[in-house]
């Protein structure tokens, strides 16, 4: 697989990394550690060189299965964790204390059975910390090589300035894709002319755009789609229209819809890199093709014309939610 820069750093990965929180967390029930440590390696045989965690995962579950897996390469692959939640639960609401991400990095340096965490993000801003006082803290660990790089998730314009200004940010996590393209507004933007990569999390539309979820589909009860507006019976069904459109475009070129979605990503920027998360096999080598697929200007200009005349339905958070985004 290609590599690619996130941003005008160092920090070179695969062109595809490998979204590893549904295996714990997310989802539904968690894989069993072994199967998942066998997708994590089957990653790495496909060439995948970008794995990424978060102590929120589990909590904790997806960091130590992370570890586990790697350990055995862990000097040919970088890993990408978080801090930012109280106890590493979401639920329990934001805590980007310095005090408080020094001991997530130690817990998450042993869960990951390493010496140093190649990218640590902040997972969501913190209102009640200054993210001056976060990108020192973070700053503070890079200089004691615990950490290689600083991260932010879901930042807003103005916050990723403000920490870049202090420590330099080497990517931003956000949610991008074919049916979430609001940061290409204010963000995009900032990123490029900051030298900033960013990671797309979600970029097959949690499993939407690879058209094997339609309005009848059921999802268990631990799923968090469940509670996304997106997902709701009459949102999937209005926004079916954008599945055909991938599906006719991949039937064209004899690939699939999830394919296209990812190679759409990989065009927009050379720093730009998804990470597509699945617990199936068959599904991991159909997102890593997506590296050989190449879309003509052509192509993408017809894709833009063809997605300019539909209008995705459905909040992709529920407001509870959405109150910790792009801030």
């Amino acid at each position: 697989m290609q590599k690619r820069k996130l941003g005008r750093g160092d920090l070179e990965v695969s062109a595809l990394g490998l979204g590893c929180m549904g295996l714990s967390f997310g989802y539904g029930p968690a894989v069993e550690t072994a199967a998942g440590i066998v997708l994590i390696r089957k990653a790495v045989d496909l060439g995948v060189t970008f794995f990424d965690t978060a102590e929120a995962y589990g909590p904790f579950a997806n960091e130590e299965l992370v570890g586990e897996a790697l350990a055995p390469v862990r000097d040919q692959v970088v890993i990408a964790t978080k801090f930012g939640f109280k106890d590493g639960s979401a639920p329990a609401g934001p805590d980007s204390r310095p005090e408080r991400i020094r001991q997530v990095a130690e817990a998450s340096l042993k869960r990951l059975k390493t010496d140093v965490i190649d990218l640590f993000y902040q997972h969501r801003v913190d209102p009640n910390v200054p993210i001056e006082d976060v990108a020192g803290a973070v700053k503070d660990l890079i200089q004691e090589g615990k950490v290689r790089h600083f991260g932010l998730s879901e930042a807003g314009a103005q916050t990723i300035r403000r920490a870049h200004a202090v420590q330099p940010v080497a990517a931003l996590q956000s949610e991008y894709s074919l049916w979430w393209r609001e940061p290409e507004a204010e963000v995009l933007p900032v990123l490029e002319e900051l030298g900033i990569g960013l990671v797309p999390f979600s970029p097959l539309g949690k499993g939407f755009l690879t058209g094997a979820i339609s309005d009848s589909t059921v999802f268990g009860s631990g799923d968090f789609r469940n509670i996304v507006p997106r997902f709701s019976t009459e949102a999937r069904k209005a926004n079916q229209a954008l599945v055909d459109l991938l599906g006719a475009i991949a039937a064209r070129k004899r690939v699939t819809s999830a394919q296209i979605a990812l190679a759409w990503l990989l065009a927009q920027k050379p720093w730009i890199v998804p990470i597509p998360g699945t617990t199936k096999p068959h599904r991991l080598e159909e997102n890593v093709g997506a590296s050989a697929v190449e879309l003509t200007p052509d192509e993408l200009r017809d894709i833009d014309d063809a997605l300019s005349g539909i209008a995705v339905q459905g909040a992709r958070y529920p407001e509870h939610l959405q109150k910790l985004v792009g801030r």
